[in-house]
């Protein structure tokens, strides 16, 4: 029963990691989707400027990365229940 408990924690936990596609399934966009502020603009000049050999930084944003913590955690939690219950009964002598 705890081997089947253990399968269930770790595949739960595995559902919180983010999966990572690398192949493209479209050709990647050469125009902007939004219109560049001030602020925008001024930056990319600036970082195309500093740079001499013509790299540039990819524009990743950011995400939510709250369900990630929180299910972490919560399997963290879980885990370490089992292991003070196994403790636990090994000691009493189940």
């Amino acid at each position: 029963m705890l081997t089947a408990a253990a399968a269930g924690t770790l595949l739960g936990a595995l559902w919180f990691v983010p999966s990572a596609n690398a192949t493209m399934e479209s050709p990647a966009r050469t125009e902007p989707s939004a219109t560049p502020t001030s602020q925008v603009t001024t930056q990319a000049r600036v970082t195309t400027e500093a740079s001499s050999d013509g790299t540039q930084l990819a524009d990743t944003g950011s995400f939510d990365t709250t369900p990630y913590v929180v299910g972490g955690t919560f399997f963290l939690a879980l885990g370490a229940g089992f292991v003070v219950y196994s403790v636990r009964r090994e000691r009493l002598g189940f």
